[in-house]
């Protein structure tokens, strides 16, 4: 009988040795310790055994199948070492892909709110012909306000608290920095939009962070005019609440633009009610505008006798809370995954 024992865990042992993959290695599994597998059958056969010598008949079952098992989980073990060095020789293997590369449960992740109304605004500005320029976030002084009429004795620049670095330069108060660059950048005729970032520094509350987001728009031609620039915005809101939105416009004063605006949207969060996102007036102000002041023309290397503008400068934080009812800006960039997985898709 021993013999018999020791003929099966030697063919054992050289087959699972021998499996050159984890299905093959599967299949011996099956085959040894299956529910009808060899080892199995053997405890079944334990009937026609004397009593007498059944102890010890199960305990030579008993080491056999654990002699076997333990033969799988090595050959099993060597076969992923294997596979582990090949996919490192693979110059393609990337190893910080997700664990669902390799056959795990994935984690579904979704847009930052942020990012799909910014690619939106992007995607309604490149259709009227518009570029999607990115401008650097530290600036200096002269593009941050000297370009954009702001000079240093200027009250407006008390207005924006700013950033201010040891080398001189600022952390961009708004990404109207970028009307000066792209005219020296692309000349005239000039449509383009910038997005991104921008800080001030602001007490936080429930519509002010020190870090938000805006998008600048700027338009140079031969011939611009307000009804122009009061349409691509009006094409804008409607194409991102996929409604007609009710806004009202009233005259601002931004040193860049003369004449300027103020284009408030009525408040989504509460409907024109009152609610502590529009400091309970009923209104946002989203999108101060205007056509561009000659100085900054000149600053952009332009002839105001020759190129008028249009220019924006879009609350792209504020829009993303009108869009989604969003009561506190402070969510947006709060990093809680609570917050971030309501805008998964599927």
């Amino acid at each position: 009988m021993q013999e018999r024992f020791d003929a099966m865990l030697g063919t054992a042992t050289a087959a699972i040795a021998a499996a050159e993959d984890e299905r093959a290695l599967r299949d011996l599994e099956v085959k040894y310790l299956g529910k009808k597998g060899e080892v199995t059958a053997l405890m079944a056969g334990m009937r026609d055994v004397a009593p007498a010598d059944r102890p010890a008949f199960g305990q030579k079952v008993n080491a056999l199948r654990d002699e076997v098992t333990a033969a799988i989980q090595a050959r099993r073990g060597a076969l992923e070492e294997a596979e582990l060095a090949r996919l490192c020789e693979d110059p393609t293997f990337d190893a910080t892909l997700p664990v669902a590369a390799f056959g795990g449960s994935p984690r579904v992740g979704a847009l930052h709110p942020l990012t799909v109304v910014s690619r939106h605004i992007e995607d309604v500005f490149r259709a009227m012909g518009f570029l999607i320029l990115d401008y650097p976030e530290v600036e200096t002084e002269f593009f941050n306000f000297t370009g954009l009429n702001i000079p240093p004795e200027h009250p407006a620049r008390d207005m924006q608290d700013t950033f201010w670095l040891n080398d001189g330069n600022l952390l961009r108060t708004h990404t109207s920095t970028g009307q000066v660059r792209a005219m020296r950048e692309y000349g005239a005729p000039l449509r383009a939009i910038f997005p991104g970032r921008v800080f001030r520094y602001e007490s936080v509350d429930a519509s002010h962070e020190h870090t938000f987001h805006q998008c600048e728009g700027l338009m140079v031609d031969k011939s611009v005019s307000v009804a122009q620039l009061i349409h691509s915005m009006k094409t804008l809101l409607s194409s991102i609440f996929e409604r007609d939105v009710t806004i009202r416009l009233r005259p601002g004063y931004f040193p860049f633009v003369e004449p300027g605006f103020e284009l408030d949207i009525q408040c989504q969060v509460c409907g024109g009610r009152g609610c502590s996102v529009c400091k309970h007036s009923g209104w946002v102000e989203l999108l101060p505008c205007g056509l561009v002041h000659p100085n900054v023309l000149r600053h952009g290397g332009l002839d105001p006798n020759e190129w008028e503008g249009w220019a924006f400068g879009l609350g792209l934080s504020r829009l993303v809370m009108m869009k989604y009812q969003i009561e506190d800006i402070r969510h947006l960039l709060g990093g809680d995954l609570r917050f971030l997985a309501q805008f998964r898709q599927g």
